[in-house]
């Protein structure tokens, strides 16, 4: 099912895409860190770093990373990991890292490594995208990032290819009667048996949890004692579970965005529709609130009664969209909530709907096409794939029609533009051929150095609430709680002085900021 996911999204892949229209082109479990590096002989492994090749389809497409602005190059490694951490002795798959090296190499402090988020997104072509942002924390880190395993490089899931791909991203993915719910039912059964068909030796084995050991293992070829970590959106929870996992081995460490670890994944997708429709809301104050003429609407109420307006009329009628793909309802809703990650992304909503209203529904799908991971060849990157994936095999519940639909009316009175298109994105995991393994992550790390846990009051993604929450659940003495006043998904990235100054100065210089700190 398409829906919304918690990853970072670059805004260059916006700004590419709409600019090749201009010229007309997310029950606690019993996880424990079970087997390790120390058991094999993978810990002693050497990796060989060498030249970035040009990303794959699978990770996105494009050309080889270039350097930073300092002359820094990127490198790529290939690290082995047991396919089956409980079976470590067994087949080994390649997980992909990719590295730049600190600047100061008498102060290097070790590597510092990030996941991006997702799950599903590769760090390969994250990292490069953002490197500029964390040039002062290069100064005394390896900036590090990889695939994790199931994603880009790293053993990829794929479950359809790019023609069925695009047929399963315009469906009608909030029914209307029975007829339209058993169709629903029938794509999501064919997308799942065809990534049995073409991942089942590694759809058991894409769990956070693994995951986690991987990192640890990372952490030992790459020559480190302590793991120090940022993660941003999903990144936050892989970091929880391996501060879970591994808590003596947690250095200095960040999350940004951070993931209810308490929550189902009906009150994650629950969450998600209040986070979406304040962020929704949001903007339509800021574009009422200028000083020329909101073109979307006169008040904050209109732009919103338009919007829903214009998704019923695609129910009906689709739009001409992108060479012979059309605008439908899901994927402008999709499309909405992508450019709902980002204040940059604004204005493209409001020239999008504009577009839309005028009969023209390219921007809309270029938006939608960024979130499901759409190359403008045409291919697809697999970060949906892979995030049903590891969603799934996280996820300990399977939900019926039924279930959804005695859920529909709190997610509808919480968000009428997206309660319906998050509540139907619970079915995704119907007819998984894998058991997922909780109700939620555990993430309580007794122990743990601690770790600096960031909230944006905007979030749409991951809501504000879940870092107290991620707080609470990390134990006492650990979690450090952050709050960003701002729009958004994440908090660093906005370049806020006063974040900006908490994170480098305890990633860099091990100052703690002080818990409860407000920034505006």
């Amino acid at each position: 099912m398409p829906k919304p996911r918690a990853v970072r999204l670059a805004l260059p892949a916006v700004l590419t895409l709409t600019a090749a229209l201009a010229t007309g082109c997310t029950g606690d479990s019993d996880q424990d860190a079970g087997p390790t590096a120390d058991r094999l002989n993978l810990s002693a492994q050497q990796l060989k770093w060498k030249d970035c090749p040009a990303p794959t389809a699978a990770q996105g497409g494009g050309e080889a990373p270039s350097p930073l602005p300092a002359g820094a190059e990127w490198q790529c490694a290939t690290m082995k990991a047991p396919l089956d951490w409980d079976k470590p002795d067994g087949e080994t798959i390649g997980i992909e890292l990719i590295r730049a090296e600190a600047s100061e190499k008498k102060n290097r402090i070790g590597s510092l490594v990030f996941n991006f988020g997702g799950p599903g997104g590769s760090g390969i072509t994250a990292l490069p995208a953002f490197g500029e942002d964390y040039a002062k924390l290069r100064t005394r880190y390896d900036l590090v990032s990889f695939d994790p395993r199931g994603v880009g490089r790293s053993e990829p899931v794929t479950c359809e290819d790019d023609v069925q791909l695009d047929a399963y991203y315009q469906q009608d993915a909030t029914p209307d009667d029975s007829e339209e719910e058993q169709t629903l039912l029938d794509n999501v059964k064919t997308f799942n048996e065809g990534c049995e068909e073409q991942a089942g030796k590694v759809l058991p084995h894409v769990a956070t949890t693994d995951a986690a050991r991987d990192m640890d293992l990372m952490r030992q070829v790459l020559g480190d004692e302590k793991l120090h970590y940022f993660g941003i959106s999903y990144g936050t929870e892989l970091g929880g579970v391996y501060a879970h996992l591994f808590p003596e081995n947690v250095g200095r460490a960040v999350f940004d965005a951070v993931v209810d670890p308490t929550q189902t994944p009906e009150q994650g997708s629950l969450g998600q529709a209040g986070g979406f429709q304040l962020a929704l809301e949001n903007y339509a104050k800021d574009c009422t609130s200028k000083v020329e003429d909101c073109p979307v609407g006169d008040t904050p109420e209109d732009v919103q009664e338009r919007i829903a307006q214009l998704l019923k009329d695609l129910d009906a009628k689709p739009l001409p969209g992108l060479g012979q793909r059309k605008l439908t309802q899901t994927a402008a809703t999709n499309g909405i909530a992508q450019s709902l990650y980002s204040k940059d992304f604004w204005e493209y909503l409001t020239e999008g709907l504009e577009n839309a209203y005028d009969g023209d529904g390219r921007i809309l799908m270029a938006l939608s096409d960024s979130m499901n991971g759409r190359n403008l060849d045409g291919t697809y990157s697999n970060i949906q794939s892979a995030n049903v994936a590891i969603n799934c095999a996280d996820d300990k519940p399977r939900y019926s029609v039924e279930d959804v639909k005695a859920a529909l009316p709190e997610f509808r009175e919480t968000s009428p533009l997206f309660g319906d298109y998050l509540a139907w994105g619970m079915l995704g995991c119907s007819d998984w051929p894998v058991t997922g393994a909780a109700d939620h992550p555990d993430v309580s790390a007794k122990g743990s150095a601690p770790i600096v846990v960031i909230g944006n009051t905007g979030d749409p993604a991951t809501p504000y609430e879940g870092a107290r929450k991620m707080v609470d659940s990390l134990g006492e003495g650990v979690g450090i709680e952050l709050t960003y006043k701002g729009e958004g998904h994440g908090a660093y990235d906005s370049k806020n002085k006063c974040v900006r100054e908490a994170v480098d100065g305890y990633l860099l210089d091990g100052k703690e900021p002080k818990a409860g700190t407000v920034c505006s």
